[in-house]
């Protein structure tokens, strides 16, 4: 039976095939497969018929997963190509005659390692409340509804700029009891507000503010207490070693989770690493390890961490 790894491995085949024979008819095309040969097949999700439109599974510096939707015009390189990702907002992409799809790459990645601190105050906020709609956030969303108790909702909308200042925050309550708990959090955080500290984290500045501890994510007491979710299948302890030659990554969590709802293994991304490297068919793009998970062979991508 044909599993998902050997089932992306023959589409990634079937594509190729299908891209070397169009490269055989024009310089454009020619032209294209030559530049995803420099990217590598492993990242590629989607290949339009023409090859006019593709789209990249990129991971960024805290393993979040991005894709990059790139549109060409037939004049390519002539003119640049047209983005489209999950971001709050696009960066200006320089391009010139002599530019490539790999330049394309490298200015994404930058754009997302800009935009780190801000995801992580959303993954922060979506951690630590009660969220609505926090299954499936959209990345390009700086808006977050948490719940405040009392049929009360907190709207805080986050400054990708300087994700760590004040934020733009409402209080909604409807009906009462909701509208009095509303009002009296309105008054709190109009009090308050200028206790905000960029020192601290944002629930601790939120809970600190409105004098109140909110509403916890359903379930995350349970997940505290399962050792199975936060231990790391690979070396099966929760943290990494205290020790001063992994640098920051010293005595760090489990950071990375399988995406398989089925398998949902915890590992260490060094531990998980170490581990592809020893595989032969790990495939390796950039800096990133393509490989399958080790209990449930399912797809996994991994950014390698040099520092």
């Amino acid at each position: 039976m044909m599993n998902a790894s050997d089932n992306k491995f023959s589409q990634e085949r079937i594509e190729r095939s299908r891209c070397e024979e169009l490269a055989k008819s024009s310089s454009f095309y020619r032209k294209v497969y030559s530049e995803i040969e420099e990217i590598g097949w492993e990242p590629l999700r989607r290949l339009g018929g023409d090859l006019t439109f593709f789209s990249f599974h990129i991971l960024d510096k805290k393993g979040r997963a991005h894709i990059l939707e790139i549109q060409l015009n037939r004049d390519y390189p002539n003119s640049p190509p047209s983005l489209s990702a999950d971001v709050p907002y696009m960066f200006t992409l320089e391009w010139s005659i002599n530019s490539r799809l790999k330049d394309v790459m490298h200015q994404f990645q930058k754009h997302l390692d800009n935009l780190q601190e801000f995801w992580s105050v959303l993954d922060d906020i979506d951690k630590s409340f009660s969220v609505v709609d926090a299954k499936q956030p959209s990345r390009a969303s700086s808006l977050r509804r948490i719940h405040a108790g009392n049929d009360c909702i907190i709207i805080v909308h986050i400054n990708f700029n300087d994700p760590k200042s004040l934020p733009e925050c409402r209080f909604i309550g409807h009906v009462p009891p909701s509208t009095m708990h509303m009002n009296s959090l309105h008054m709190l955080w109009r009090r308050n507000s200028k206790k905000w500290s960029k020192e601290k984290s944002f629930p601790e500045n939120l809970e600190c503010i409105l004098g109140i501890e909110l509403p916890k994510p359903p379930g995350l007491l349970q997940m505290e207490d399962d050792q199975q979710q936060v231990e790391c299948g690979i070396c099966y302890a929760q943290f990494l070693p205290t020790d001063e030659e992994l640098g920051a990554r010293s005595g760090t969590r489990t950071d990375y989770t399988c995406e398989n709802i089925s398998c949902n293994k915890s590992f260490h991304s060094l531990c998980l690493t170490d581990w592809l490297r020893s595989i032969t068919t790990t495939r390796q793009s950039f800096d990133v390890l393509f490989g399958n998970c080790p209990y449930c062979s399912d797809p996994v991508a991994v950014k390698i961490n040099n520092k």
